[in-house]
C-alpha cells in the first residue's frame, strides 16, 4: 500500500525526502532546549544514551582501525604477483584509470599518474583516462596534456585525454564527467568485460605501488567479482604537515575514521577512490550525471539494481591523497568548509535512495536495511553529534536550573562528563596510528613543533564544530529549503 502511494506521488514523495534530513538533525539538535522545560527527564536519558552510544562507536573506531592497520602491514609485505600468476588468464586483467580534473596544477596531476607508472603489475595491463572539462582554459588544458602525454603516453597501455562539455539535463561535477569519461573509454579502448575494472580516482590520489596488483588478485580470486567494489584506506596525508593546525586535526580524524570502516564489510560503502568491473558499471548505467554525489551515488544505483546483492571488499593498502590547502590561511579555512559541505551534500541522496528502499520490489529486507541504515547514520546524523555531546545537558539546565538541582539533573552531566573522559583515551590509539601512516615529518617543519603535534588535539571540539558540524547543517539546511549547491573544485596548491 505505501510503495503504491510512493509511486502515485513520486515527486512529491522525493521532495519529502529530501526535507526529511534537516527535520530529523534540527530537531534531535533542539530537543533537549524545548524538552528540557516540559520532559526533564527523557531529555537527561536521551543524552545519557547518546554519549553511552558515542563511547561505543570510539571504541569500536579504536579496534577496526587497529585491525586495518595489521592488515594493511600484511598485504604490504606480502608477494602478490606470486599469486596473481597461478591464474592462466591473469594477463586478461585490465585495469581503466579514470581521473576527473578540472584547474589541478600539472604537479599534482603528474604525481597521480606517477604512482600508476610505478605499479609493480605490467604497466600495459593499465590505461589512464585523464578525464578534462571542456570549460577550463583551451591553453592550459592543451599544456597540461602535452605534457603529460610526453612523460607517460607510451607507458601505459592506452593514455586516453577526454573533454567533457557540460550537456543540458547535466549538473558540474565529478559524476558527470566520470559518466563521460568511462563511456568514450568503452567506445576508444578495446575492452573484454570481463577482465576490466574500472577505478574511480581523483587527481591527488596517490597509489600504494601494490594496489593493482591485489586488485587484480582480489578480481581474479573472486567468483562474484562482477557484483563487487573495492576499497582502499583512503588517507588525507599528502600535505598534512603544511595545514594550519585547525584543519589538520579533523583531516587527521576523518582518516582514521576512513581507515577503521575497512573491516566493517557490513557499513563498508566505497569513497572517493574505487574500484569496480566494469562490466557492472555499463550494467548499471554508469554515474548520474544530473547528480553531484557520486561514490555512494554509484554504490546504490548498482544496489537498487542488483536487488540487493552488492558488496564492497576492502583493499588493505593506504591510498594518499590531499587534504584542502589553499595560499593562506584563511583561504584554507574557506576551502576547507566548502569541501565539508560538499561531501556533506551526499544527504542529497537520501531522496533517491530512501525513494527507492521503499518501492524496489524483490528484495531481501535485511540487506535494504543494512545498507540504507549506513546511509541514514552517516548522513542524518553529521550535524547532530557534536551538539548532544559537547554541550550535552549543560546549556539546558542552564536554562532550567529547577531541573539541575534534582537528583538526576546533578548526576547526569557527571556521568556524561566520566563516560567521554574514558572515551578519549582512545585517542591514544589515533595518535599512534596517525603517527605510522603520516609521512616523514619535512625539514622545514620544527622539531619542536611536531612534537606539539598532539597537543593541537585541544582544538578538536572547535575544528570539529566549523568543519564538520556547520557544514554538515548547512547541507541538512540548504536541502531541507531547496537551496541546492552547485559543485566547487577544492583549491591544490
Amino acid at each position: 500500500m505505501l510503495r503504491k502511494f510512493l509511486i502515485k506521488h513520486k515527486s512529491k514523495s522525493l521532495r519529502f525526502f529530501e526535507i526529511l534530513p534537516g527535520f530529523v538533525s534540527w530537531n534531535l539538535i533542539l530537543f533537549p532546549y524545548w524538552g528540557i522545560f516540559i520532559i526533564p527527564e527523557i531529555v537527561a536519558y536521551f543524552i545519557l544514551l547518546f554519549n553511552v552510544y558515542w563511547f561505543y562507536q570510539a571504541f569500536g573506531i579504536a579496534i577496526t582501525a587497529t585491525i586495518s592497520h595489521f592488515r594493511i602491514e600484511a598485504t604490504k609485505h606480502y608477494n602478490w604477483i606470486s599469486d596473481i600468476k597461478k591464474f592462466p588468464d591473469y594477463k586478461k586483467v585490465h585495469h581503466i584509470v579514470i581521473i576527473p580534473t578540472y584547474k589541478e596544477p600539472i604537479h599534482i596531476l603528474d604525481r597521480t599518474i606517477n604512482s600508476l607508472a610505478n605499479q609493480e603489475i605490467s604497466k600495459k595491463q593499465i590505461s589512464v583516462v585523464l578525464a578534462m572539462e571542456f570549460k577550463e582554459d583551451s591553453k592550459e588544458r592543451e599544456k597540461k596534456v602535452n605534457f603529460l602525454q610526453k612523460k607517460f603516453g607510451n607507458i601505459f597501455a592506452n593514455f586516453l585525454v577526454t573533454v567533457h562539455k557540460l550537456a543540458p539535463g547535466e549538473v558540474v561535477g565529478k559524476a558527470s564527467n566520470e559518466r563521460y569519461a568511462a563511456i568514450t573509454a568503452k567506445k576508444r579502448i578495446k575492452i573484454d568485460m570481463n577482465y576490466t575494472t574500472a577505478t574511480s580516482c581523483d587527481a591527488d590520489h596517490v597509489f600504494h605501488p601494490k594496489h593493482f596488483s591485489v586488485l587484480t588478485y582480489k578480481f581474479l580470486d573472486d567468483p562474484n567479482r562482477y557484483k563487487k567494489f573495492w576499497q582502499p584506506a583512503v588517507l588525507l596525508y599528502n600535505n598534512i604537515w603544511r595545514l594550519p593546525a585547525i584543519t589538520r586535526v579533523p583531516n587527521i580524524l576523518a582518516s582514521i575514521f576512513i581507515l577503521s570502516m575497512l573491516p566493517r564489510k557490513d557499513r563498508l560503502i566505497n569513497q572517493q577512490n574505487y574500484s569496480l568491473s566494469f562490466k557492472l558499471l555499463d550494467k548499471t548505467g554508469y554515474w548520474d550525471p544530473d547528480r553531484i554525489p557520486e561514490d555512494w551515488g554509484i554504490f546504490f544505483k548498482a544496489f537498487f539494481k542488483n536487488k540487493g546483492k552488492i558488496e564492497v571488499e576492502p583493499l588493505y593498502l593506504p591510498l594518499y591523497a590531499d587534504a584542502m590547502e589553499s595560499t593562506t590561511t584563511i583561504k584554507t579555512l574557506k576551502g576547507q568548509y566548502t569541501q565539508v559541505k560538499r561531501w556533506a551534500w551526499g544527504v542529497s541522496d537520501s531522496s533517491w535512495i530512501l525513494y527507492n528502499f521503499f518501492v524496489t520490489p524483490g528484495m531481501s529486507f535485511w540487506d535494504k536495511i543494512t545498507r540504507v541504515s549506513t546511509f541514514v547514520h552517516g548522513h542524518f546524523l553529521w550535524p547532530v553529534h557534536w551538539f548532544i555531546i559537547t554541550i550535552g545537558l549543560t546549556l539546558p539546565v542552564i536554562i532550567n536550573p529547577a531541573f539541575g538541582r534534582t537528583t538526576l539533573g546533578y548526576m547526569t552531566p557527571k556521568i556524561s562528563s566520566a563516560i567521554l573522559t574514558i572515551a578519549l583515551t582512545f585517542l591514544v590509539i589515533l595518535l599512534i596510528l596517525d603517527y605510522l601512516y603520516k609521512p616523514k615529518r619535512p625539514k622545514n617543519f620544527p622539531f619542536w613543533r611536531a612534537i606539539l603535534v598532539p597537543l593541537e588535539f585541544i582544538l578538536m571540539p572547535v575544528a570539529t564544530f566549523f568543519f564538520t558540524t556547520l557544514p554538515g547543517l548547512d547541507a541538512h539546511t540548504r536541502l531541507m529549503l531547496g537551496k541546492y549547491i552547485e559543485y566547487k573544485v577544492t583549491e591544490k596548491v
